[in-house]
């Protein structure tokens, strides 16, 4: 059951997510269905109250569907990278893993990310996704809920990444000053 409810951010989350949403979905449906049938099964017709409840059930089961395909499409973070990376994170650093950002032009698939003082990087495995627009999107997004002075970084090459993590983890800096807002806005707006 531990599987269905692990935290944003976190390896696996897109993972789970997927599950969760199929269940959620599935589930949804059957109640839609069951009222439907329940309702012809009682008064042999479908003329009935128990049909404008099984359609209106129908909302939030199509809602979900949505949000399950959503998620299909959607990546994660490799195990191969996953165990690569885990070893660079320490108490001073804020890591997130599988995060994926919508634009209304472009969706950004970020398999990791770290956080350190006013250093925002992060690594994407797939290669349709263009690093700097991801960069630019995310300067917005800071700059719009009014958090200055971070600095963005989104890489696709996994040397070059591993390269910043080690000297990330190397300085000695203070935490942003609205290092919380930093990580709420990451969590509000990825999926």
């Amino acid at each position: 059951m531990k599987q269905f409810f692990t935290p944003k951010g976190s390896y696996g989350y897109i993972t789970s997510r997927k599950k969760y949403t199929a269940l959620r979905t599935l589930l949804f449906f059957a109640i839609s269905a069951a009222l439907y049938i329940s309702g012809i099964i009682r008064t042999g017709s479908n003329k009935n109250l128990l049909t404008i409840v099984a359609v209106l059930g129908c909302l939030p089961a199509c809602k979900s569907a949505v949000n399950f395909i959503l998620f299909l499409r959607a990546k994660g973070c490799s195990s191969a990278l996953h165990e690569k990376v885990a070893a660079y994170g320490d108490d001073s650093m804020t890591v997130f893993y599988d995060m994926y950002f919508t634009s209304y032009q472009k969706n950004y698939p970020i398999s990791h990310m770290a956080l350190k003082g006013d250093m925002l990087c992060g690594i994407t495995e797939q290669l349709s996704c263009d690093c700097r627009e991801a960069e630019k999107h995310l300067g917005q997004m800071l700059v719009q809920e009014g958090i200055k002075n971070v600095t963005v970084n989104i890489f696709s090459q996994e040397g070059k990444y591993i390269d910043r993590l080690s000297r990330l983890r190397d300085m000695q800096v203070e935490d942003h000053k609205d290092r919380e807002g930093i990580i709420n806005l990451l969590y509000n707006v990825s999926i």
